[in-house]
């Protein structure tokens, strides 16, 4: 259990510096909400690809198509919130 916590952080942490790294501008965030993005990211793409493809999930965790999927999954995350949380900043 310990080593599948351990693999979610690491690949959300990967996942989301790709995506930060890939959508233009600046984004402010922690590196807490990179991890945090790309995890969910993992989610986003996860439930695409399985909407897509109708895969089974328990193939296995560590394959190309899942990061691929967490990062493009990720990228739509940060797309959306950069989208949206850049409305609430008060510019002066």
């Amino acid at each position: 259990m310990l080593g599948l916590i351990i693999s979610l952080i690491v690949i959300g942490l990967i996942a989301g510096a790709l995506a930060r790294l890939i959508i233009p501008g600046r984004q402010h965030m922690s590196v807490l909400m990179t991890i945090v993005l790309g995890i969910i990211g993992s989610f986003v793409g996860g439930f695409l690809g399985f909407l897509i493809f109708q895969h089974d999930p328990m193939d296995g965790f560590f394959q190309p198509a899942g990061i691929i999927g967490s990062v493009i999954g990720a990228i739509i995350v940060l797309f959306i919130y950069t989208r949206v949380g850049g409305r609430r900043a008060v510019n002066r």
